[in-house]
């Protein structure tokens, strides 16, 4: 069932991508429109966000089958792809009511779907009247799903939280904000507009230069904080860092571990002989991948799960997994 669920999951992105109107009220790869909206949000108090709980666990089979109802042979195909039933241990063999379990490459597009269906069915009572194709335009740039994170005007939040909650979703009111200046949504913070995103320290300070996920994380660490603006603690970080590995300005994009600049990329008077562009240098992590060679299943399964246009390395049927370790290299690289 993975393998056909991969297959339609692909083909769902792809049509509402092509959707001139649905592209811009669903997001399925790109955070940054939600992001952007709930910014908006914080600043001018139009947009609020909503979070749900438990959100995918709540979406019943019955809604979906009401959502597809129009298109039966996709229905047919969607129900063919569904678990029906959930070994629980001490309670045996469970039918399902949710319309899926964990795991399932499904749950993302078509909760999201069902999510902006009720969005627009709160809208439509907030109206006293039937929504039109002229309503639903005119809500771009003011209604925005991505998963259970959920952008709404302010003035039609009650109504679309009664929808949700009236099809048996729950609302996280501790996470969903419309009153005041603070809004959340996709992992970020928005007060007045500023971004007020937490940075976490992930991991304890590196002690050698062999602490390479240490180093990775610092590096990681500084240059968050710089975005943030938090100059005496990056310059505290700048000299930790130089301690274990060279440390040139370089763009976000760029392969080497360097620091993060709004003066740009460092150069130091070395050109690539073939590209002619220029080279800084600096540390790469590099992690081969352990020697194990993948067939059957496991090799069909990672070629179904192959997204984009750029090919596959040659070689990649005789590594997989993950790392067992990474080392630190220096090296002349790419500063961009």
């Amino acid at each position: 069932m993975q393998y056909m669920q991969q297959g339609l999951k692909d083909r769902f992105y792809e049509a509402v991508d092509r959707d001139n109107i649905l592209s811009k009220l669903i997001g399925f790869l790109d955070q940054e429109p939600n992001q952007d909206l709930a910014q908006k949000g914080s600043l001018y108090r139009k947009l609020a966000t909503l979070d749900l709980s438990e959100a995918s666990d709540r979406v019943s089979l019955q809604h979906v089958r009401l959502l597809f109802a129009r298109h039966p042979q996709l229905l047919e195909g969607i129900e063919a792809m569904r678990s029906t039933k959930a070994d629980v241990l001490g309670h045996g063999l469970l039918d399902l009511a949710k319309f899926a379990s964990m795991g399932s490459a499904l749950t993302f597009p078509i909760e999201a779907m069902v999510f902006l269906t009720m969005v627009f069915q709160g809208i439509e009572k907030s109206l006293c009247r039937p929504l039109t194709v002229r309503d639903i335009k005119l809500s771009i740039g003011k209604v925005r799903v991505y998963g259970d994170d959920i952008i709404v005007p302010v003035d039609v939040v009650s109504f679309v939280i009664d929808a949700l909650e009236g099809f048996g979703l729950k609302v996280n009111r501790h996470k969903s904000f419309w009153n005041g200046s603070f809004r959340e949504s996709c992992g970020k913070d928005y007060f007045n507009g500023n971004d007020v995103s937490v940075v976490k320290v992930r991991r304890v300070f590196p002690t050698s230069r062999k602490d390479v996920k240490e180093i990775v994380s610092l590096v990681s660490l500084r240059n968050q904080l710089y975005k943030a603006g938090y100059w005496r603690t990056v310059k505290y970080l700048d000299e930790q860092i130089e301690r274990f590995i060279p440390f040139p300005a370089v763009l976000d994009t760029s392969p080497a571990l360097g620091k993060t600049s709004f003066l740009g990329y460092e150069t130091q008077g070395k050109m690539h002989k073939h590209l002619q562009s220029p080279l800084v240098k600096a540390v790469v992590e590099v992690a081969p991948l352990p020697r194990n060679s993948l067939d059957g299943y496991g090799a069909l399964l990672k070629w179904l799960l192959k997204h984009g246009e750029l090919p596959l390395a040659v070689d990649h049927l005789e590594r997989s997994g993950r790392p067992s370790k990474s080392t630190l290299e220096t090296r002349w690289t790419s500063p961009f």
